[in-house]
């Protein structure tokens, strides 16, 4: 069935976004917006698109949840092994998008990647519920599987093998990227299709340089 969405608009009058109001660094900025989203009505303030691209050129994009902004930049972890952790490791630059539409605001990240090290990495495994590190150890991230039989069947087996065990060990194939931002694009729906966009973009190590974008 076809399905028609060209009378859904909204007139976004949530807020504004002025070069008054907005730091000359994006990370004091995009603190700030954080943290009123995570005030919000937002289920989950931290959840963010991550976009990859394979040898060919051909993008793919899935959601994760941010665990942590750090001097670096933007951290989440995930099974290297998986289909994005095979294309950043091949291509070490992705693309970031949080979108909270409580606030119409979003903002949008490019940048290379790196690993965390071991050690941050292990220290957040086993910061995790029992529960999730038992997922770690059952899922093959992104490999086919024969049906869900197959997952419980695994954790089974994981439960098992750890039920003597609070604190896991971290599996080799499981842990953080870190995405060194250089740029960061913050938007803010306005009315009348007119919305606010400045974007930051890095000029050498904390060197940025802010502009206006028409929407």
């Amino acid at each position: 069935m076809p399905i028609d969405a060209s009378d859904l608009r909204v007139d976004y009058q949530a807020d504004v976004l002025l070069e008054a109001d907005a730091p000359p660094t994006p990370f004091p900025l995009f603190d700030r917006w954080f943290r009123e989203a995570k005030d919000s009505k937002d289920p989950e303030p931290n959840a963010m698109v991550v976009a990859t691209v394979n040898a060919a050129g051909h993008p793919a994009a899935r959601t994760v949840l941010l665990k942590e902004v750090s001097d670096r930049g933007f951290i989440f972890y995930t099974n290297y092994d998986s289909r994005k952790g095979h294309e950043i490791m091949a291509h070490p630059h992705v693309a970031l998008v949080f979108n909270w539409l409580e606030l119409q605001r979003s903002v949008r990240v490019e940048g290379r990647v790196e690993r965390v090290d071991p050690e941050t990495s292990t220290a957040y495994f086993q910061s995790r519920p029992k529960k999730s590190q038992i997922g770690a150890w059952t899922s093959p991230q992104s490999d086919a599987i024969p049906g869900r039989d197959f997952l419980d069947r695994r954790r089974e087996e994981m439960e098992q093998r750890f039920r003597d065990e609070e604190v896991l060990p971290r599996p080799e194939n499981w842990g953080g990227f870190v995405v060194i931002p250089e740029l960061i694009e913050f938007w803010q729906g306005r009315s009348s299709r007119l919305h606010d966009r400045l974007v930051y973009t890095r000029h050498g190590d904390n060197d940025w340089q802010r502009e206006r974008l028409a929407p």
